[in-house]
């Protein structure tokens, strides 16, 4: 009997594009190589952009009977470009004269000059653009070939989007791809991975209103909020976007990834610590939405000591966990909700008044939704994180009034590993949870508890248990806390992070080293 073959897997445009990027690496980092794409990426799309509006505009022109003699001088005017939120692309910048120049040996210079003139004739992205492209360590030929690469993105014909919508997705895609390729401590912190975000927005449902999110990364929060009122039937616009960044590589980053998107967002000025440099004081948010970094010890600054966002208790000079669940409580309108993620130990630790702080935030009713994720979701550290969801006037805010309760889900057990170092929710993990959470807060939603996976607690039942958040305790299997985790794979999983720590000490001894060394010279 003859054998089957399995059908082949297609691959997506974005993985073929990114197999063929990475092997153009060469001997650059990867922390270092994705500015040198995604730079480029967005070179790509805004010069697209141009051309499209310069094909739309001639044959407006031709339609209204201007001589061909007189063509070029409307075609260069920048204000038609312009009025319709297109950024103007000086000639020497357009991809057109750029892929010209890409097996010329100063393909780098010319490069960095087109992000210069860009960037000169467009405020809005002043100080963006990625640069040192001309610098020796990178490979020209490669650089060129790359230039090429990307060169072939644009319309295609399964994609009514556009060239838009596809350079969207791909710098998405080398987003992710990127930060699973980083080592280190901090390696890939700048991306939240598409499954938590998504996990967030559709529990959200963010369909109109002011989005914020003060620790932004690379924006990837707003994406997937403008794709949600999308999807719904919206319009981008319904949405206002207001975020910070504290990384100002990754600001950059945001700032180009929201410009691809077309989503107009106000990042502030430059990029800025959300404690000590809070750039949205004034504004309260309907919906805030975040992953902070996980157990900050190094946040703190004497001028904070009686900051008004502290209302619930001071946060812990050596973590800044309930610092950041503050400083989105603080920026709700009286209507609005806030979801976020954090590290389990802030379901249950006590130390620095943590415990206090939770307890009173339970208190005043804020505490809506916890969720215990399943582990390894991110690609910079394995340790499981929760869900929280905090919401004002719960006693009616649009949904089933529910001030009382607060409901625990324990999703510890969905997902599937999609690599040795990766789990991902699928579309029905996430259903699932956002289902129960909307059951739950919705009028006759009619949600009922599940044991082992969900179960709306009275304050009362909540005190029983000293405050304690962690989802296991509620819903009638073991807590988040205790360990599960299969003994082979634990044993890998910490064999891995110890040597990455033993690599990054290397390189801190040798940085230490190299600048001992100029001193003493």
């Amino acid at each position: 009997m003859a054998r089957v073959a399995k059908p082949k897997h297609q691959k997506s445009l974005e993985q073929t594009l990114w197999e063929a990027a990475d092997k153009l690496r060469g001997n650059q980092e990867p922390s270092e190589y994705k500015h040198v794409v995604l730079g480029l990426v967005f070179l790509k799309y805004i010069s697209d952009r141009f051309e499209e509006r310069r094909q739309a505009l001639e044959s407006e022109l031709v339609a209204d009977g201007i001589k061909p003699e007189r063509l070029a001088g409307f075609l260069e005017d920048r204000d038609e470009y312009s009025s319709h939120n297109v950024f103007w692309v000086p000639a020497d910048a357009r991809w057109e004269y750029i892929q010209g120049r890409a097996k010329l040996s100063s393909v780098g210079e010319d490069i960095d000059r087109a992000m210069d003139l860009v960037e000169k004739e467009n405020a809005s992205i002043r100080g963006v653009l990625p640069r040192n492209y001309g610098r020796d360590g990178l490979d020209k030929r490669r650089l060129g070939e790359l230039v090429d690469l990307i060169g072939s993105i644009g319309f295609t014909s399964t994609d009514d989007h556009g060239a838009d919508d596809v350079l969207g997705r791909v710098y998405e895609y080398f987003l992710g791809q990127f930060a699973g390729k980083e080592t280190g401590k901090d390696a890939g912190a700048f991306y939240t991975p598409r499954s938590v975000v998504k996990t967030l927005v559709e529990m959200l449902e963010p369909y109109k209103g002011r989005v914020y999110d003060p620790a932004a990364g690379s924006g990837g929060m707003f994406v997937q909020s403008a794709e949600f009122v999308k999807a719904h039937g919206g319009k981008r616009t319904d949405i206002s976007v207001y975020g910070q960044e504290f990384t100002d590589t990754t600001w950059k980053l945001a700032k180009m990834n929201l410009a691809l998107r077309g989503i107009e967002a106000d990042l502030g000025t430059h990029s800025a610590d959300s404690f000590t440099e809070d750039l949205h004081p004034d504004l309260r948010a309907d919906f805030v939405i975040a992953n902070p970094p996980f157990n900050v010890s190094d946040w703190w600054d004497a001028k904070l000591a009686d900051d008004p966002r502290w209302k619930y208790g001071t946060p812990p000079q050596g973590n800044a966990n309930f610092a950041w669940v503050q400083h989105f409580v603080y920026h709700l309108s009286p209507k609005g909700t806030a979801g976020f993620v954090l590290a389990n130990g802030s379901l249950s630790s006590k130390s620095g008044g943590e415990g206090d702080i939770r307890r009173k935030l339970v208190e005043a009713g804020l505490v809506d939704c916890i969720v215990a994720m399943p582990d390894k979701l991110f690609f910079n550290t394995g340790i499981p994180v929760s869900l929280w969801f905090v919401s004002k006037d719960r006693h009616g805010n649009g949904h089933r009034e529910r001030d009382d309760e607060v409901l625990f889900i324990d999703a510890r057990k969905l997902g599937d590993m999609e690599t040795r170092r990766l789990r991902v929710l699928s579309d029905d993990d996430i259903q699932k949870i956002a289902g129960t959470y909307h059951a739950w807060r919705n009028h006759d939603g009619g949600y009922e508890d599940v044991p082992g996976f969900a179960k709306a607690a009275s304050r009362e039942e909540i005190a029983g248990h000293d405050f304690v958040l962690t989802p296991g305790r509620y819903v009638g299997t073991e807590e988040a806390e205790a360990d599960d985790e299969p003994i082979g794979e634990k044993i890998e999983r910490l064999t891995a992070e110890l040597f990455a720590e033993f690599d990054r000490g290397r390189e801190l001894e040798q940085e230490i080293r190299t600048r001992l060394g100029s001193i003493a010279k």
